[in-house]
């Protein structure tokens, strides 16, 4: 009898720290997309380039803000 019930414990202790850690990792996977996100400058400039036009460091900048600030407002509105 006591065997079924450290059974049943262990599988409930199981199930509860995949969930938990499911939870903290993509908590913390936005985080770090929200704080460093994988379109960066030199990328922006290297697409620039391949379409043919010629970027300026101000154009770029720009670019890259604006992308840093839409997904700060998707992240906020998700929460």
């Amino acid at each position: 009898m006591v065997l079924w019930l450290a059974t049943l414990l262990i599988v409930f202790a199981l199930f509860g720290g995949v969930v938990l850690g499911i939870f903290i990792a993509r908590r913390q996977f936005t985080k770090e997309i929200a704080e460093y996100p994988r379109l960066t400058p030199d990328a922006i400039r290297e697409m620039m380039s391949s379409m043919g036009q010629k970027p300026n460091e101000a154009k770029i900048q720009q670019t890259y803000r604006n992308i840093v600030k839409q997904s700060k407002a998707a992240a906020n509105k998700k929460k």
